[in-house]
């Protein structure tokens, strides 16, 4: 006991709250916004935000705030993945013996500048995305062409109608912008646009959509200020004003959440979640996941001679103990899917990963090595962002890959680098292994399964066989015509992925976000977006 009658436990545990209360002060600095009942805080990592324009947005914390500002033809509720909703098209049907869809567009729809959002910024935005050529234009390949039929009627017509499109439509990547705006902020939805397009930089910080509310103030690494849009065409948003505070550290996020400084805390550890069971000012919200963390492994003989041979890869594999890992770093809260499509989608489950998935086991991993010729390990680069994801961080996901491929005589060399380089690295085929993410673009296997074999595939340097006899297996489960053809093909697939042993699959998260109980509505979604900030509401 000290002289106040504290223990020294007790001691240092207020020393502890109280340095921590200051280094949050430290941390945050002074806010860009008055604490009131009509302002929402959210604190969330959104270290990899590297852009709010709609044709080229293409990471894991952008959407939820592409989906409060801008909106979609169509849409699907929290948890219903397979049923459309009419959001800014009243209706749909196919046309041209299914060549085609046809949407009839609501005529009480303004933008944020008084705009009426017409057939035209239907036609404007599409084409815009596809001609950007950025990583978004991929999920517009199936887009043949856009023609405006009158004011409030457009027709898509698809480059293969036996390909999916219209599942993809719920996705940010096809949100509605207001062509008049954002041409005259230099954006344009000619062929060589992503040449002479200039309206990033405005609409990086601005927002020209017909959602709930608007984009006012972008400050990267630091917070997102969305204001209410009063002129929005369904009933008001709840709050006035909502800021998504920069807090990377989750300990950071957990101590705001308790003083009442932010409303919902994003990125907690499984053990602070638990923590928290017992806080009556606290709600612990639960949700399926579609995203998965996973590791890239290189074929680029370049990159790392050792990772070019597949057998080298599949020892890699079946050296990971993924129950360990999801334990550990996920407390329990994870599953784990065959290979690159989520459990819940194209066939994947829990038990066809017991069947044909890898699993942690060190002497088939050894036996591998010998059969690369490499008896005696190897050593390869791993690179990072250094980040949270998943209630967890990039950081001790690499330290347990590192602990679990020492155990075989296999030295991974952790690189961490900042969250945006390290996606451009990736993405720029430049990084022989990287620990990322995959959120969905919209609930259908396809957009999956396509992107291993295209996009992902030239980032990893995949390129000879069999890659062609993959990709003819997910264009046949695209085509399928029932779900249980689509399965099979879509089984092959994964079944060819596991032995290429690119792509290693380590967890795929259940959502678990923590709100104070001043507020209510908080849905969360695995479409793509996490959560529609429209429906949170004061409680």
């Amino acid at each position: 006991m000290n002289r106040f009658g504290l223990s020294r436990r007790a001691s240092l545990k207020l020393a502890g709250t109280t340095l921590g209360a200051l280094l949050v002060e430290a941390k945050l600095g002074k806010l860009a916004y008055a604490k009131s009942a009509d302002t929402l805080v959210i604190g969330m990592d959104i270290s990899d935000t590297n852009s709010f324009d709609p044709g080229h947005q293409f990471v894991y914390s952008a959407p939820i705030t592409m989906h409060a500002t801008y909106e979609t033809l169509v849409t699907m509720a929290p948890g219903q993945y397979t049923t459309l909703l009419p959001l800014l098209a009243e209706s749909w049907e196919l046309a041209d013996d299914g060549g085609a869809l046809v949407f009839h567009l609501r005529k009480d729809v303004k933008f944020t500048s008084g705009n009426e959002m017409t057939a035209t910024d239907v036609q404007f935005s599409f084409d815009r995305l596809r001609n950007l050529k950025d990583n978004p234009a991929e999920l517009a390949s199936n887009i043949a062409s856009v023609a405006v039929i009158d004011p409030h009627t457009v027709k898509i017509v698809m480059v293969d109608k036996s390909q999916p499109l219209l599942n993809l439509l719920v996705g940010p990547t096809f949100v509605i912008s207001d062509s008049k705006v954002v041409q005259a902020h230099g954006g344009t939805s000619a062929a060589d646009a992503d040449k002479t397009d200039t309206a990033n930089k405005w609409l990086d910080h601005q927002s020209a959509g017909t959602g709930p509310y608007i984009l006012s103030q972008w400050e990267p690494n630091a917070q997102i200020v969305l204001d209410r849009n009063e002129g929005y065409w369904r009933e008001k948003a709840p709050f006035k004003r909502i800021v998504i505070q920069h807090i990377p550290e989750s300990a950071t996020q957990l101590l705001t959440l308790e003083r009442g400084d932010i409303e919902a805390a994003m990125n907690l550890t499984s053990a602070q979640l638990d923590g928290l069971k017992d806080n009556k000012d606290v709600n612990l919200i639960e949700g399926t996941s579609l995203d998965f963390v996973y590791m890239t492994l290189t074929s680029g003989k370049e990159l790392s001679p050792e990772l070019s041979i597949k057998e080298a890869r599949q020892a890699i594999a079946y050296a990971i103990d993924y129950d360990g890992m999801i334990q550990g770093l996920e407390g329990g809260y994870a599953t784990r899917p065959p290979s690159f499509i989520p459990n819940g989608l194209g066939g994947a489950t829990a038990e066809l990963t017991k069947e044909i998935g890898y699993r942690h086991d060190p002497d088939k991993a050894k036996s591998l090595l010998a059969k690369a010729g490499l008896e005696k390990g190897f050593s390869f680069d791993l690179y990072y962002g250094d980040a949270s994801v998943a209630g967890t961080t990039y950081q001790l996901v690499a330290q347990k890959l590192q602990s679990d491929l020492a155990a075989v005589n296999i030295t991974a060399n952790l690189h961490p680098l900042d969250q945006s380089a390290a996606r451009s690295k990736f993405r720029a085929a430049e990084l022989p292994s990287f620990i990322t993410f995959w959120n969905p673009d919209g609930p259908e296997a396809w957009t999956w399964a396509s992107a291993t074999v295209q996009r992902v595939a030239k980032r990893v340097r995949w390129t000879g066989a069999p890659l062609p006899e993959v990709t003819e297996l997910v264009n046949k489960a695209g085509a399928a015509h029932s779900p249980e053809e689509q399965d099979r093909y879509y089984r092959q697939y994964m079944e060819a992925l596991i032995d290429q042993a690119n792509y290693i699959v380590l967890f795929q998260p259940i959502y678990r976000v923590a709100t104070r109980t001043s507020i209510k509505g908080w849905k969360l979604t695995a479409a793509g977006w996490q959560v529609d900030l429209y429906d949170v509401k004061p409680a």
